[in-house]
């Protein structure tokens, strides 16, 4: 069984508002690009082109559970940080912070804990165009200089090699 852990500020009300029995979904939100269609080397032969905006995007839905167990809470900030400080030569701990000021944080937060029932992911990376549009997509994308661009411009290279 997979799970989403995390927390929300007590004074949040979104904890508060939801139906034990209603489905809830996360979004995850990768790259994404504007798609202009003065990119597509078909443009000068047929015209017909549009805009269009490439993405990633995963889908999590589950149902939700809130928390409101200051052990727990502590637990999942730990790790958390642990996680979040892995690549730092010096790693600062949620023990670093004196223990009533974390302790008096950690009172205003609610737990949440997501079971994931599905995912769902999709790629938008203009696998609908021919080879040589997708070469003029990768060059415009690349000209832009953005580094969302840049990622789903190694997307649409990418699409259909071989992982």
């Amino acid at each position: 069984m997979a799970f989403l852990r995390g927390h929300v500020a007590r004074a949040n009300p979104i904890w508060q508002d939801f139906a034990e029995d209603v489905g809830v979904l996360v979004i995850f939100s990768g790259p994404n690009a504007y798609i202009s269609p003065s990119w597509y080397a078909t443009k000068t032969e047929t015209g017909k082109v549009v805009p269009t905006w490439n993405y990633k995007v995963v889908h999590a839905y589950g149902s939700l559970k809130v928390i409101d167990d200051a052990a727990w809470l502590r637990s999942n900030l730990e790790a958390l940080t642990s996680q979040s400080e892995a690549s730092f030569t010096e790693q600062w701990q949620v023990s670093d912070a004196p223990h009533a000021f974390t302790e008096k944080l950690i009172e205003s937060i609610v737990g949440i804990e997501i079971v994931i029932t599905k995912l769902v992911g999709k790629a938008k990376v203009s696998q609908n165009q021919s080879p040589k549009n997708r070469a003029s997509v990768i060059q415009g994308l690349t000209d832009t200089g953005h580094s969302d661009g840049l990622l789903i411009a190694a997307a649409v290279e990418s699409y259909g090699k071989p992982s």
